[in-house]
């Protein structure tokens, strides 16, 4: 489904050169749980950017369903984007002038999808998450872990083959932290998609299918 194929990227400190990774591969394949660690500043979320497709590679390649993305446009990347990845932060990032139901409902429309489409899609996903009950409120009258479930939902709302979640239960409790992570792996497990998840939290990381560790610009599977 997903791979990251000897990529390195160099950040420009005035006359000094810092090497964020060096020669990083990676294969990920649908349905599987990746869970990435790293210390502070080690360059998690710099990787999950550049297979993102939010940041241009340096070197190497992402290539997606055995497609290469290293030559493609602007436009075309943020295509691929749109119809193939979801993404999950650490802060919920939902607009709050809209309804969970909205926030849910707008990364469709966007995509072109019917409103009445992109709604019952929309009431499904919640429904699953279990906030049938939290339709029509807006994020500031959700719990957190209440709204990380939203912003799961919005990340699943265009069927993504792939999920890239950066510590997306970092500003959770222990218990509700745990709860949100397993509902985020039943569906990634449900629908078939290939999932890294950056995070701090070691306990999640053993529960996830693989364990690799950014050290030093290297990628190292546990």
């Amino acid at each position: 489904m997903l791979s990251i194929l000897n990529i390195s990227h160099l950040y420009k400190q005035g006359d000094n050169t810092l090497s964020i990774f060096n020669n990083c591969s990676l294969n990920i394949h649908a349905g599987q749980t990746v869970a990435l660690v790293g210390n502070s500043g080690a360059g998690k979320t710099t990787l999950l950017q550049l297979v993102g497709l939010l940041e241009k590679l340096q070197t190497g390649d992402i290539v997606v369903q055995g497609k290469s993305t290293k030559a493609m446009s602007d436009e075309e990347r943020t295509i691929l984007r749109r119809h193939t990845y979801g993404f999950v932060y650490q802060f919920h990032h939902l607009l709050p002038e809209f309804s969970a139901l909205e926030n849910v409902m707008l990364p469709q429309l966007i995509a072109g999808i019917d409103n009445k489409i992109a709604k019952n899609k929309a009431i499904e996903l919640l429904e699953t998450l279990g906030l049938s009950h939290r339709l029509e409120h807006r994020p500031k009258q959700l719990s957190g872990g209440e709204q990380q479930r939203v912003a799961i939902a919005r990340a699943l709302a265009n069927n993504p083959k792939i999920l890239l979640a950066d510590e997306p239960t970092g500003n959770l409790d222990p218990t509700t932290s745990s709860e949100v992570f397993q509902m985020l792996v039943k569906q990634v497990k449900s629908q078939g998609i290939a999932a890294i998840i950056a995070t701090h939290n070691h306990s999640l990381a053993n529960s996830m299918d693989r364990f690799v560790e950014l050290q030093n610009g290297t990628l190292i599977e546990k």
